[in-house]
Protein backbone atom coordinates (compact mmCIF):
# COMPACT_ATOMS: atom_id res chain seq x y z
CA UNK A 1 0.00 0.00 0.00
CA UNK A 2 1.34 3.45 -0.85
CA UNK A 3 2.40 5.54 2.12
CA UNK A 4 -0.29 8.17 1.60
CA UNK A 5 -2.97 5.47 1.46
CA UNK A 6 -1.66 3.88 4.64
CA UNK A 7 -1.52 7.19 6.46
CA UNK A 8 -5.14 7.79 5.51
CA UNK A 9 -5.96 4.84 7.78
CA UNK A 10 -4.36 6.41 10.84
CA UNK A 11 -7.11 6.63 13.48
CA UNK A 12 -8.20 10.06 14.65
CA UNK A 13 -6.54 9.55 18.04
CA UNK A 14 -3.18 9.31 16.26
CA UNK A 15 -3.66 12.19 13.82
CA UNK A 16 -0.64 13.98 15.30
CA UNK A 17 1.57 11.08 14.22
CA UNK A 18 0.23 11.24 10.67
CA UNK A 19 0.97 14.96 10.50
CA UNK A 20 4.36 14.48 12.13
CA UNK A 21 5.32 11.91 9.50
CA UNK A 22 4.93 14.58 6.85
CA UNK A 23 6.98 17.13 8.76
CA UNK A 24 9.80 14.85 9.95
CA UNK A 25 10.53 13.83 6.36
CA UNK A 26 11.07 17.49 5.44
CA UNK A 27 13.38 18.68 8.22
CA UNK A 28 16.02 21.13 6.95
CA UNK A 29 18.62 19.76 9.39
CA UNK A 30 18.91 16.50 7.42
CA UNK A 31 19.68 15.68 3.80
CA UNK A 32 17.22 13.63 1.80
CA UNK A 33 19.48 10.59 2.15
CA UNK A 34 19.84 11.07 5.91
CA UNK A 35 16.08 11.45 6.26
CA UNK A 36 14.97 8.49 4.18
CA UNK A 37 17.76 6.23 5.42
CA UNK A 38 16.58 6.96 8.95
CA UNK A 39 13.00 6.23 7.93
CA UNK A 40 14.05 2.83 6.55
CA UNK A 41 16.21 1.89 9.53
CA UNK A 42 13.50 2.97 11.97
CA UNK A 43 10.75 1.16 10.08
CA UNK A 44 12.73 -2.07 10.30
CA UNK A 45 13.40 -1.49 14.01
CA UNK A 46 9.74 -0.66 14.67
CA UNK A 47 8.71 -4.06 13.22
CA UNK A 48 5.31 -3.30 11.74
CA UNK A 49 5.05 -5.07 8.35
CA UNK A 50 2.42 -2.72 6.89
CA UNK A 51 4.34 0.41 7.78
CA UNK A 52 7.64 -1.12 6.69
CA UNK A 53 6.30 -2.07 3.27
CA UNK A 54 4.90 1.40 2.65
CA UNK A 55 7.96 3.24 3.92
CA UNK A 56 10.35 1.03 1.94
CA UNK A 57 8.44 1.73 -1.25
CA UNK A 58 8.50 5.47 -0.63
CA UNK A 59 12.14 5.45 0.44
CA UNK A 60 13.12 3.69 -2.79
CA UNK A 61 12.16 6.88 -4.62
CA UNK A 62 14.58 8.91 -2.44
CA UNK A 63 17.56 6.59 -1.94
CA UNK A 64 20.03 4.88 -4.21
CA UNK A 65 20.62 1.15 -3.84
CA UNK A 66 23.74 1.55 -1.68
CA UNK A 67 22.08 3.94 0.78
CA UNK A 68 19.08 1.62 1.04
CA UNK A 69 21.43 -1.29 1.78
CA UNK A 70 23.29 0.75 4.42
CA UNK A 71 20.06 1.85 6.14
CA UNK A 72 18.89 -1.76 6.33
CA UNK A 73 22.34 -2.77 7.59
CA UNK A 74 22.19 -0.12 10.32
CA UNK A 75 18.87 -1.53 11.52
CA UNK A 76 20.17 -5.08 11.45
CA UNK A 77 23.47 -4.50 13.21
CA UNK A 78 21.94 -2.24 15.85
CA UNK A 79 19.16 -4.76 16.46
CA UNK A 80 21.94 -7.08 17.62
CA UNK A 81 24.25 -4.54 19.26
CA UNK A 82 21.53 -2.77 21.21
CA UNK A 83 20.62 -6.00 22.98
CA UNK A 84 24.22 -7.00 23.65
CA UNK A 85 25.43 -3.65 24.92
CA UNK A 86 22.24 -2.89 26.85
CA UNK A 87 22.68 -6.21 28.67
CA UNK A 88 26.29 -5.36 29.56
CA UNK A 89 25.20 -1.97 30.81
CA UNK A 90 22.24 -3.26 32.83
CA UNK A 91 24.05 -6.19 34.43
CA UNK A 92 25.67 -5.47 37.77
CA UNK A 93 28.37 -8.04 36.97
CA UNK A 94 31.35 -5.95 35.85
CA UNK A 95 33.06 -8.97 34.29
CA UNK A 96 30.75 -8.75 31.24
CA UNK A 97 32.13 -5.32 30.40
CA UNK A 98 35.65 -6.70 30.18
CA UNK A 99 34.72 -9.66 28.00
CA UNK A 100 34.91 -9.39 24.19
CA UNK A 101 31.63 -9.23 22.28
CA UNK A 102 32.74 -11.92 19.80
CA UNK A 103 29.99 -10.84 17.43
CA UNK A 104 30.58 -10.15 13.76
CA UNK A 105 30.08 -6.44 12.99
CA UNK A 106 31.87 -6.01 9.65
CA UNK A 107 29.04 -4.03 8.09
CA UNK A 108 29.79 -1.09 10.39
CA UNK A 109 32.91 -0.41 8.37
CA UNK A 110 31.75 -1.80 5.03
CA UNK A 111 28.26 -0.42 4.45
CA UNK A 112 29.38 1.66 1.46
CA UNK A 113 27.43 4.77 2.40
CA UNK A 114 28.31 8.08 4.02
CA UNK A 115 29.74 7.36 7.51
CA UNK A 116 27.84 10.27 9.10
CA UNK A 117 24.57 9.06 7.61
CA UNK A 118 25.20 5.54 8.89
CA UNK A 119 25.91 6.89 12.38
CA UNK A 120 22.66 8.88 12.30
CA UNK A 121 20.73 5.74 11.33
CA UNK A 122 22.42 3.71 14.07
CA UNK A 123 21.54 6.42 16.59
CA UNK A 124 17.90 6.44 15.50
CA UNK A 125 17.59 2.66 15.81
CA UNK A 126 19.34 2.74 19.18
CA UNK A 127 16.78 5.29 20.39
CA UNK A 128 13.95 2.98 19.33
CA UNK A 129 15.60 -0.02 20.96
CA UNK A 130 16.32 1.90 24.16
CA UNK A 131 20.05 1.28 24.40
CA UNK A 132 21.53 4.19 26.32
CA UNK A 133 25.10 3.01 25.81
CA UNK A 134 24.62 2.94 22.02
CA UNK A 135 22.75 6.25 21.99
CA UNK A 136 25.61 7.89 23.89
CA UNK A 137 28.25 6.27 21.71
CA UNK A 138 26.68 7.21 18.36
CA UNK A 139 25.76 10.71 19.52
CA UNK A 140 29.36 11.28 20.62
CA UNK A 141 30.74 10.09 17.27
CA UNK A 142 28.29 12.33 15.41
CA UNK A 143 29.25 15.38 17.48
CA UNK A 144 32.95 14.61 16.89
CA UNK A 145 32.22 14.52 13.14
CA UNK A 146 30.68 17.99 13.33
CA UNK A 147 26.98 17.06 13.40
CA UNK A 148 25.04 19.55 15.51
CA UNK A 149 22.39 18.85 18.12
CA UNK A 150 19.62 19.99 15.77
CA UNK A 151 20.45 17.23 13.27
CA UNK A 152 20.73 14.64 16.05
CA UNK A 153 17.33 15.61 17.40
CA UNK A 154 15.87 15.62 13.87
CA UNK A 155 16.79 11.97 13.37
CA UNK A 156 15.34 11.11 16.80
CA UNK A 157 12.09 12.83 15.73
CA UNK A 158 11.97 10.42 12.80
CA UNK A 159 12.57 7.48 15.13
CA UNK A 160 9.85 8.54 17.54
CA UNK A 161 7.30 9.19 14.81
CA UNK A 162 7.94 5.94 12.93
CA UNK A 163 7.87 3.98 16.19
CA UNK A 164 4.61 5.63 17.24
CA UNK A 165 2.99 4.87 13.88
CA UNK A 166 4.13 1.24 14.10
CA UNK A 167 2.46 0.93 17.49
CA UNK A 168 -0.77 2.38 16.08
CA UNK A 169 -0.77 -0.05 13.13
CA UNK A 170 0.03 -2.94 15.46
CA UNK A 171 -3.09 -2.07 17.44
CA UNK A 172 -5.30 -1.16 14.49
CA UNK A 173 -3.97 -2.52 11.17
CA UNK A 174 -5.09 -0.75 8.03
CA UNK A 175 -7.49 -2.81 5.92
CA UNK A 176 -5.76 -4.74 3.15
CA UNK A 177 -6.45 -3.25 -0.25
Amino acid sequence: MELEQLLNHVPEYAKDLKLNMGSVTRQPELSEQQTWGAVVACAIAARNPQLLESLLAEAATHLNEQALFAAKAAAAIMGMNNIFYRFRHLSSNEKYGAMPARLRMQVIGKHGSDPVDFELWCLAVSAINGCGVCVDSHEKVLREKGVNEEAVLAVVRIASTVHGLAAVFDAAPAPLV
